[in-house]
């Protein structure tokens, strides 16, 4: 148990760019990543099982619960977990305080999804949705639990625990929704699923984080953690309700079958891209709140963070978008066909939506949430048209609306960032604009490869898809300025290995 008057503070910072941050947020990449990419594999193979065990319906069912529980878990958070990581001293009884306030957050919204379970089902037409909201309503309860223990291993730099937890959570749940589906439960595998995820993690984050909250004490203040976490729930609630309102649209207009083809090619997309984004999250941040002070290294971070976050994602959403086809027949099979190009529609809102993501970063290592929460709210317009616009053309018109959106506002919110702190904005644009143009030529050739070779069986499509994207990159890398971004890429890979041997 942590003494009542001891901190938990950040590591210091090291005296050079090859020091110890150098080496902390290497080998902390390395792990999150290398955690997160078994995480995602895990999903795949979940998607590619559980697709053929059940029903788009089956999945529709679920994506009406979890678009209320994904608004409610903005609360639940209520930005608290990103607040104690940002603190730069945190005392037991502060982190108590937070503890019990996102437990109890989790716990009112729990026993209010429990009491709403027949309104919403009434709302959707679904009366199954009923049993399915009150046993998914624990999930809050679960989570909010877990939030200050993630927090504590994040402070402490614990990345291996946390990749490991974030790893065995989807393998424990995956293993018990199979078991449930090959049962014949149903969308009820699906529930399985959720519930054990979020069991597991809370007893890995409190096991790893070895800190027993004390009770509340009114004496300690958390006033200052509420003050950021305020303007980030309002942001993030913002951001949730515009950028899925698409799913309700969905839902209401179309019933349960569409909206759960529309809800696997979303997941299938972003929630590999959001499970990259998190755990990178998790050691930039923590860096760059240690550099803040120095601007040319802050600076100098952000910019490669953004190469070696940029690259990466915009060639694996190239790849999702050009080769759907045989992608959606090996992972779902053929009943999910009608898939495909929503999948290339949100593979194109991928690439934006990760362009913007270290700006998100340097709003939430140098507390700018309040002005976070105003450029969400004055941008908000740009995706609620994009989804109601689009849904004159049904289901595909409102993924295109999705896609569009985001390639609005993520120039703007460089320039507003821009502002109101310092940044290097031109190193940004230009290598969000280098990764742009490879994208567009790998997507090309990637894309004629697959067409002029329509005969090819699934697994050759993917095989001769990827072998252009490769081929486009090898080309490219001739123009001195890819050539440099491919330098940079190599050094980080080879610090990343040599901290990995050390």
């Amino acid at each position: 148990m942590t003494a009542s008057n001891s901190t938990v503070s950040p590591p210091q910072r090291d005296g050079g760019p090859g020091g110890g941050l150098g080496a902390s947020a290497a080998r902390g990449a390395l792990v999150m990543l290398t955690g997160q990419g078994m995480r995602v594999l895990l999903q795949f193979a979940s998607l590619v099982v559980l697709a053929r065990l059940l029903s788009p319906h089956d999945y529709g069912l679920v994506a009406v619960v979890v678009v209320i529980i994904g608004i409610g878990e903005i609360f639940r958070d209520f930005g608290l977990s990103s607040a104690a990581v940002r603190a730069p001293e945190l005392s037991h009884a502060q982190s108590s305080n937070l503890f019990w306030i996102n437990s109890g957050i989790g716990l009112v919204l729990g026993t209010g999804l429990f009491l709403l379970a027949g309104p919403l089902a009434s709302a959707f037409g679904q009366g199954e949705v009923v049993g399915i909201a009150r046993a998914m309503a624990a999930v809050f309860l679960l989570n909010g639990l877990t939030t200050q223990f993630r927090a504590l291993l994040v402070r402490a730099l614990r990345f291996r625990w946390l990749a490991t937890v974030d790893v065995l959570a989807p393998a424990a749940a995956f293993i018990a929704a199979l078991a449930a589906a090959l049962f014949g439960w149903g969308y009820w595998a699906l529930v399985v699923q959720h519930l054990t995820q979020a069991l597991v993690l809370l007893l890995g984050a409190a096991l790893g984080a070895r800190m027993m909250p004390g009770l509340p004490r009114r004496d300690v203040s958390v006033r200052s953690f509420l003050a950021f976490g305020g303007n980030l729930v309002l942001t993030q609630l913002v951001n949730y309700a515009t950028n899925r309102l698409d799913t309700a649209v969905v839902g209401f207009a179309h019933g349960a079958t569409p909206l759960g083809l529309y809800n696997r090619a979303y997941q299938l997309v972003v929630t590999p891209l959001s499970q990259v984004q998190s755990p990178v999250t998790s050691v930039a941040v923590p860096v760059l709140i240690r550099l803040q002070d120095d601007q040319p290294r802050f600076a100098a971070y952000l910019a490669r963070g953004q190469l070696a976050l940029g690259y990466p994602i915009a060639l694996a959403m190239v790849f999702v978008a050009a080769a759907a086809e045989p992608i959606v027949e090996i992972m779902l099979g053929e009943q999910w066909l009608a898939t495909v190009p929503l999948l290339q529609f949100f593979a194109l809102a991928g690439i934006a939506r990760n362009l913007a993501f270290v700006g998100y970063w340097v709003y939430v290592v140098r507390g700018l949430s309040s002005s976070l929460l105003r450029f969400t709210a004055a941008t908000a317009i740009v995706p609620v048209a994009g989804v109601l616009i689009g849904a004159r053309w049904g289901v595909v018109g409102v993924a295109a609306g999705v896609a569009i959106a985001p390639w609005v506002t993520w120039p703007l919110s460089l320039w507003w960032l821009s502002r109101v702190t310092a940044v290097p904005v031109r190193s940004l644009y230009g290598g969000a604009a280098r990764i742009i143009l490879v994208s567009l030529f790998a997507f090309g050739a990637a894309r004629a490869t697959i067409t002029l070779l329509p005969s090819l069986p699934a697994v050759g499509a993917l095989a001769v898809c990827a072998a252009a994207i490769a081929a486009v990159l090898g080309l490219l890398c001739l123009h001195p300025a890819i050539r440099v971004d491919a330098r940079d890429l190599r050094e980080v890979a080879v610090l990343v290995k040599r901290r990995r041997s050390a």
